[in-house]
């Protein structure tokens, strides 16, 4: 048995591409492949990765429908949300049913770029169906990354009120902040924002006693407060485990107060919030206690629910 070829060997392919390489139809058949969408197969060994799922369902459309929402935002690089369904947008009606994908029909495309719908446009269409945690984080993300602005998206997203996804997006840009370095920092930064606590400065120079200033991911300057999130990386990377050591033994001292938040605690943001406050307190906060009410509920439910039923708002659908 001949080996396959490495165009045939390292991800999807369409049935066009293996009769190029001289692998028949009958042979497609066999037992080294596997069908992936009509016209789009792999080999039976390829370990399907996000990107090659996303290749797969390109090969399966024709090319008038373009990435959008988080399967484009994912081909970016973050790490968020599910491979499938795979995204796409595309004007008018395509009566076509493919496996793993989505169509979002419109009379209009968005501005396009290489690599599908334009970035701006992608978050405008993931925050029509987003929670608010989640449409911070992106945006946040896609912010520091330097992948969009905040006049990208109020320009973007004023330009068509029409298209779903705008409202929540002009919503939602009051919120952002692109200095957070991750996902988590945003997500610990918002549970303490809804719950009604001052906010903070994200990764902000602190002056310390002994050389050059260190970087806080939250701080709570009034108070001296510093929050740091202990992702699983801190961990894993040894020489940011080492560095994570050094930083808080000067902060130590330089008597500057911290609270460590692990993704264990992240996981229960309402016992998160108490630990804040509580710390907070202790350095002379005198504000209102945590509010965990109706805003605090919403940021767990969708923008569109923040922003309230379209058929209420100043345009039409």
């Amino acid at each position: 048995m001949r080996d396959l070829p490495a165009e045939l060997s390292n991800g999807p392919f369409t049935r066009d591409q293996a009769l190029e390489a001289d692998v028949t139809s009958r042979m497609l058949q066999g037992q080294r492949f596997v069908r992936l969408h009509p016209r789009v197969w792999c080999a039976r060994d390829q370990v399907m990765t996000r990107a090659d799922t996303v290749t797969a369902a390109r090969l399966a459309m024709p090319d008038r429908a373009h990435l959008t929402g988080i399967s484009r935002i994912q081909q970016l690089g973050v790490d968020f949300g599910p491979s499938r369904p795979v995204r796409f947008v595309v004007v008018g009606d395509l009566h076509l049913a493919v496996d793993g994908v989505f169509l979002h029909r419109t009379k209009k495309l968005p501005p396009l770029d290489g690599g599908g719908g334009g970035v701006p446009a992608a978050y405008v269409a993931f925050c029509a169906r987003a929670r608010v945690i989640d449409a911070i984080k992106i945006g946040d993300w896609l912010l520091a990354q330097g992948h969009l602005t905040t006049n990208d998206v109020l320009a973007r997203a004023s330009a068509e009120l029409w298209r779903p996804g705008s409202d929540e997006a002009l919503w939602i840009l009051e919120h952002l902040d692109g200095r957070s370095r991750s996902l988590k920092e945003s997500e610990t930064r918002d549970v303490r924002a809804f719950a009604g606590l001052p906010t903070p400065e994200s990764n902000a120079l602190l002056d310390l006693d002994d050389g050059p200033p260190a970087i806080g991911d939250l701080v709570y300057r009034p108070w001296g407060l510093v929050v740091e999130y202990e992702g699983r990386h801190h961990q894993e990377d040894r020489s940011r485990f080492t560095s994570d050591i050094d930083r808080y033994a000067r902060f130590r001292a330089s008597q500057v107060p911290y609270l460590q938040v692990t993704q264990e605690r992240l996981d229960q943001p309402r016992m998160l919030v108490g630990d804040v406050f509580r710390a907070l307190r202790q350095l002379g906060y005198d504000g209102p206690a945590p509010q965990l009410g109706e805003r605090w509920r919403l940021l767990f439910a969708r923008v569109s629910v923040a922003v309230g039923p379209r058929d209420h708002r100043r345009h039409a659908a």
